[in-house]
Order: structure tokens, then sequence, then C-alpha cells
């Protein structure tokens, strides 16, 4: 088991996904996001089903940095309740798990 960790956040445009992103990475929160556009959710929310065309970052960061990567996505984000949800990386190439590393300051 590592440190590190990928961080799932939905955004609602490509704009959006794109502030947050370059936000992460330029403070060091992140070493690296991937902005995946045209997914589609399903979900309720106000006690009726909704779809939503979003799009999917993927963050990767280390545990030190992920409480201030959540403060920083929840401050530049539109949802009332941003999909932020983290999962360890268990097995990580050495070299990777270095630059992420890195691009955070670890």
């Amino acid at each position: 088991m590592t440190d590190k960790m990928i961080v799932f956040v939905t955004c609602e445009s490509k704009e959006q996904a794109e502030t947050i992103a370059q936000t992460v990475v330029t403070s060091k929160l992140a070493a690296c996001v991937n902005v995946l556009p045209g997914i589609r959710s399903c979900y309720i929310w106000d006690r009726k089903l909704t779809w939503s065309d979003e799009v999917l970052l993927l963050i990767k960061t280390s545990r030190s940095r992920f409480g201030q990567l959540q403060d920083r996505i929840k401050a530049l984000h539109s949802y009332d309740v941003p999909e932020i949800a983290a999962v360890t990386i268990e097995d990580v190439y050495r070299r990777y798990a270095d630059w992420i590393d890195e691009g955070v300051g670890g």
C-alpha cells in the first residue's frame, strides 16, 4: 500500500473542470489531473431521478495533501455536494510514485 491516491471529482462543465485542474496542479495539491469529458451521470437529487452530462477529473495526489485538495475543490466547485471520492493506489510504479511526490512537494 502507498500514500498515493486518485481522487474522483465530477464537474458540470469543461471550463469548471479545467479551472479546478489547473488550480490544484499549480498549487501543488496534485501532480496530475486527467480531464475526461462526455460522461453521463444518473442519480437522485431533490427526490427525483436526474441525468447530467458531466466532466470527470482523475486527480493524482498523496494522502497528506488530500485535506487541502478537498478544501480547494469545495471552494471552486458549483455543486452543493460535489463528488470528492478518493481511492488509495495499492500498487504503483515506484518512479511514478516519486513523480507524484515531486508534483505535490512531498
